[in-house]
């Protein structure tokens, strides 16, 4: 499990930080998805810079029964293929900060 950046959680609700690859280093903002009208629609908008690169949906554990952000990222500088990653706590940080943690589809 590679932390690929870490987000810090704002009194709103939304997450602010920086996604950091071997090759990308990114300002990121996880924003709640306002205009929300389905069930399908993701919770969150994630954007760099101004501009859409995922989404993220709030989602529960099975074996811990916690709340976490599932996200879903896309840009051409990932390639062809999307990034997922889930929101976890940091460990040894503060309880509004978070890490972005890669899950690789294969």
């Amino acid at each position: 499990m590679a932390a690929i950046g870490y987000v810090t959680r704002n009194d709103d609700g939304s997450f602010k930080g920086q996604l950091k690859t071997l090759s990308i280093r990114a300002d990121i903002e996880i924003v709640a998805n306002r205009s929300k009208a389905a069930d399908s629609q993701p919770d969150y908008r994630v954007l760099a810079d101004g501009v859409e690169i995922g989404a993220g949906w709030m989602r529960r554990s099975e074996t811990s029964g916690r709340d976490y952000v599932s996200l879903s990222l896309a840009a051409p500088e990932f390639g062809p293929r999307r990034l997922y990653a889930n929101l976890g706590r940091a460990a040894g940080e503060a309880d509004d900060r978070f890490a972005v943690i890669w899950n690789p589809a294969d």
